[in-house]
């Protein structure tokens, strides 16, 4: 949900009984999510056609039918390419080389992407960086493919007529976050920069659309959120940002992932993802304003909280990179020293930059 107007928790669920300080590291829950089995291989309708565009070299005439009733399951929901490339047709027309199908979803935070890949019912996401060492912690079966954004979108907001003016402002303050998120990872790096700890604050587990009700109603002191979350609320509530991955000196990009049995499974499906990803990417960047346009539409937000959005979180489609790789095993580390992790993590085990050196050789990426 990403309207201006507030929106009513579901189940009755008080904020209250979601208040928590989050000692015990809840992701690890999800091994056990493991076991669950839906299964991905059933039969789909036909992609749909293609949209106009440049598109990626196609499959050659024996790949046609090589994976024909393979349904792949895409979190769509994603400002960016993405949306574009789920709008566009982009993604159906180039699993349909193979003759697989697209289904797609619409999931709010890497929590819940991690949970849906753990029971085989989620294939592709993107997810922050938080999502990718809490989902390694768990021994959930992704692999990381790409560095698909910046990572620029998380920010700490307050209400505008809020007296917090500084991240030490928030010490005994209740803070919505999805732990687990980019954001959780903004928080824990932001606390730290400015000499305060978990047990300073009231961290609040909340999803965004829980979150943006309890923020605007004033039951929590501050929000800490991704785009386009973040930019709809200072432009249209007047919220104040506190702190942001620049103003912390952090780089933590968001990472194109894949359900690890999938990929072995059927390689050349990962291959085709990430080149309607790039194609779609290229698009918007030669495309700006009628990509602001067709997303701005698709979210039912006004076009120039979509166009901040996309310019405070950057959106790419490169090999992870050994600079991503030193920031993300500080904050694992970070984690460890919190107590959200309960043993160190080697964050380079879950990346493999095969697929996306071979589909940008495939589909070169142009100079940006």
């Amino acid at each position: 949900m990403t309207s201006n107007q507030p929106i009513q928790r579901q189940g009755g669920i008080t904020l209250m009984k979601r208040k928590s300080l989050f000692r015990t590291f809840t992701f690890i829950v999800l091994a056990s999510i493991i076991a669950i089995v839906a299964g991905c291989g059933s039969k789909a309708s036909p992609a749909n056609s293609s949209a106009a565009g440049s598109a990626p070299a196609a499959a050659s005439a024996a790949d046609s039918k090589k994976y024909e009733g393979v349904v792949v399951n895409i979190e769509g929901s994603q400002i960016g390419p993405i949306l574009i490339a789920k709008e566009k047709g982009w993604f159906e027309e180039e699993f349909a080389k193979y003759g697989a199908t697209v289904k797609y979803q619409s999931l709010q935070s890497a929590s819940q992407f991690l949970e849906a890949i753990a029971s085989d019912r989620l294939d592709f996401a993107r997810t922050g960086y938080i999502g990718t060492i809490t989902g390694q912690a768990a021994n959930i079966g992704f692999t990381s493919i790409s560095e698909g954004s910046n990572g620029g979108g998380d920010g700490i907001i307050v209400p505008k007529d809020s007296p917090v003016q500084s991240v030490k402002d928030l010490k005994g303050k209740k803070i919505a976050v999805s732990k687990g998120s980019s954001s959780w990872g903004l928080l824990l790096n932001a606390l730290k920069k400015d000499g305060l700890k978990l047990a300073d604050i009231q961290a609040i587990n909340l999803q965004p659309d829980e979150a943006q009700s309890a923020f605007q109603s004033g039951k929590v002191d501050a929000w800490v959120v991704w785009e386009p979350f973040r930019t709809n609320q200072i432009k249209n509530q007047g919220a104040k940002l506190l702190a942001e991955g620049k103003t912390i000196g952090a780089f933590n990009p968001a990472y194109n992932i894949v359900r690890t049995k999938f990929a072995k499974q059927y390689p050349e499906l990962v291959g085709a993802y990430l080149k309607a990803y790039e194609r779609a990417l290229q698009w918007q960047n030669k495309n700006l304003d009628e990509a602001v346009t067709l997303l701005a539409k698709s979210k039912k937000l006004d076009e120039e909280t979509i166009r901040i959005s996309l310019t405070n979180n950057v959106a790419t489609n490169l090999p992870i990179s050994a600079e991503a790789n030193k920031s993300q095993q500080a904050t694992a580390d970070l984690m460890l020293e919190s107590g959200d992790l309960k043993e160190k993590l080697d964050v380079t085990k879950v990346i493999d930059n095969s697929y996306i050196e071979k589909a940008l050789k495939e589909y070169p990426t142009e100079k940006r």
